[in-house]
């Protein structure tokens, strides 16, 4: 992807990728809920509109954060994978995911109450990481995709 950016700030330049409050809301789905097709993810909570979803999946695919390919016994579907570049803003999701549960819980009380929001109840940053993106390593390693 041939991206024009504002400046070389490393901060400006990352949040000019991922910024975006749908493309970051998009690799938490694909992490820890792990939705995979363009059907999953109109489906969700969030109810991303479809000409902006299409857009985003485009935008972390052209940038290498997702690849896009086909389901190995369904040539018409496509699923979304996660790349290791991808994969690597697990600890920026625990982060937000701690920050929001440090300061916004009081606005919104039905907070999920998983196994990795306990573990970040504790602080216990690195473990939610490694716990989240096994469990997504272990999704995509049972299901053979790629």
């Amino acid at each position: 992807m041939n991206a024009k950016f504002r400046c070389n700030c490393p901060f400006t330049l990352a949040l000019d990728i991922i910024g975006d409050r749908w493309m970051l809301i998009i690799v938490k789905q694909m992490l820890i809920e792990h939705k995979q097709t363009f059907k999953d993810f109109t489906e969700s909570d969030e109810s991303i509109a479809t000409n902006i979803l299409a857009t985003k999946l485009k935008q972390l695919e052209g940038f290498e954060i997702i690849i896009k390919t086909k389901l190995p016994n369904n040539k018409k579907s496509n699923i979304y994978l996660l790349t290791e570049r991808g994969l690597a803003l697990t600890p920026l999701i625990v982060e937000l995911g701690i920050w929001s549960n440090n300061h916004l819980r009081d606005l919104n009380p039905t907070f999920v109450n998983s196994k990795e929001m306990k573990l970040l109840r504790k602080n216990n940053k690195a473990e939610a990481a490694k716990v989240i993106e096994q469990k997504y390593r272990e999704k995509l390693a049972t299901t053979r995709y790629i």
